[in-house]
């Protein structure tokens, strides 16, 4: 069905202006002022976006929703998680594909592809996790790559079970290079965690409140700055995920200047929650374990400056949705055994919105850019993060006036707690179509189910983009 928004504030990483936006065939054919209804094919849907910001759909590069990780599976389905998604404004995900190490790449990345194919109500893509790196894992990577996944992830943390080490850490690369996509990573030093974790164990001090100690920022930075010597070596595009700290960012832009090619995430928990919520007394702070985890409030306001001097290029959620009473409990006794991540893949937007650019932190091209346009344009997803004609008609009529209070109980994600329970947020994606498919109305999902499709991207090198 055609669709029309009319009356909208549009609003992009560059440019802000008043017109009406027609959608057909799944792309936007026109943007111009005053387009008439009558003049339109029969049967159009006429939205009135009066009084509403309209954006690119919103795009999470980070996200886990298929998950085995520490002896249990991540709560989310594709269902669950793409209409978790879609509430909260985000027409796209791109999932972190993590096989064990005795796991073949490509039967990994069918599996993976199997739990999304006709199921995700939102577009996805992948970044293809390398877990080892052999002759085999070479030739199923390159078959891979070839299938549109411009992207791998590598793991320079959980020793003994994703990390790699140095020689399968530079043979990524390499080919990386060699191939034009980009390797993102989580930078740690995996055996400084493991040491440190062994220590605090053995000393008694096994709540979550000791996960921030085991793996201090000093860690995190030396990851960062690990991974930089062998991007400058091999040439290598790389993107830093889920950055919690100064100190990281610092390692990062000093690469940069050296001549890395390469980009900065920040995830949301990391701006607006600090390491006062793990400490939360009983148990509670199980809740907000993730890695790296979470920082001083005294790291927030670089991160966020950083956010805005444009050296941090995207907010994604690195959303890991476990339950609290069933999963995060497998680690009473031993904080090592907590699954880590925060279940935020629907609350991402309206909470940076709120936090960001209510605040005056960023403002709205800012936004628009880190929670879409940025990551479209990295990892190569041609047509999206931008409205203009000849672009996807993934678009969010996004309501300011609106308020309203996070709760476990009314989100869509599968989890049993919110980590923002009763939190306000200032505004909300209240129309939200995918490739011209409204799949939000008035705040609600009504879409039908298991329309996303998989988003063949293009690589991306420090010069130039290209079909692989």
């Amino acid at each position: 069905m055609p669709l029309l928004i009319k009356n909208g504030r549009i609003v992009t990483a560059t440019d802000d202006y008043h017109a009406d936006i027609y959608c057909e065939g799944e792309t936007i054919t026109r943007i111009e002022r005053g387009i008439n209804p009558g003049g339109l094919p029969s049967g159009v849907r006429v939205i009135d976006a009066a009084g509403h910001f309209v954006f690119p759909g919103f795009i999470d590069p980070h996200v886990h929703v298929y998950l085995p990780f520490m002896g249990t599976y991540a709560k989310d389905t594709w269902e669950t998680a793409s209409r978790a998604a879609l509430a909260g404004g985000t027409t796209t995900l791109i999932e972190m594909i993590c096989p064990g190490k005795a796991e073949e790449p490509l039967a990994a990345f069918e599996t993976w592809l199997s739990k999304a194919r006709g199921v995700a109500s939102c577009d996805y893509s992948f970044h293809m996790g390398v877990t080892r790196f052999d002759d085999l894992a070479e030739r199923q990577l390159r078959e891979i790559v070839g299938r549109g996944i411009t992207s791998f992830k590598v793991f320079l943390a959980y020793k003994g079970a994703l990390g790699v080490d140095d020689r399968e850490l530079y043979r990524t690369l390499r080919l990386a290079k060699e191939l034009g996509v980009v390797v993102t990573a989580h930078c740690e030093n995996e055996t400084l965690v493991a040491e440190r974790q062994a220590e605090l164990i053995a000393a008694g001090h096994t709540g979550p409140e000791y996960h921030e100690t085991s793996r201090p920022v000093r860690v995190e930075a030396e990851g960062v700055q690990h991974l930089m010597t062998f991007a400058e070596l091999t040439g290598a595009s790389v993107y830093i995920v889920h950055t919690s700290c100064r100190e990281a960012v610092a390692e990062a832009v000093r690469g940069f200047s050296r001549g890395v090619n390469g980009w900065i995430e920040v995830v949301l928990p990391h701006l607006i929650l600090d390491e006062s919520f793990a400490r939360k007394a009983g148990f509670e702070g199980a809740k907000y374990v993730m890695s790296p985890p979470l920082r001083d409030a005294a790291q927030q306001a670089p991160m966020w400056d950083s956010l805005r001097a444009g050296n941090i290029s995207t907010v994604a959620t690195d959303h890991a949705p476990f339950d609290f009473e069933s999963q995060k409990s497998m680690g009473k006794g031993d904080f090592t055994k907590i699954p880590n991540g925060i279940p935020s893949v629907e609350n991402r937007v309206d909470l940076l919105y709120t936090h960001g650019v209510c605040t005056g932190r960023i403002d709205l091209h800012t936004f628009v850019k880190a929670a879409s346009t940025a990551a479209a344009r990295i990892f190569g997803l041609k047509g999206k993060g931008v409205i203009s004609p000849g672009a996807d008609a993934d678009l969010v009529v996004y309501d300011p006036t609106y308020r309203g209070t996070i709760s476990a109980k009314t989100h869509h994600m599968a989890t049993d707690y919110s980590a923002f329970e009763g939190w306000e947020v200032k505004g909300r994606a209240s129309y939200v179509s995918v490739r011209g498919a409204v799949m939000v109305e008035q705040g609600r999902v009504t879409g039908v189910a298991g329309q996303g499709r998989l988003v063949p991207r293009l690589c991306t090198s420090s010069t130039h983009t290209s079909r692989c």
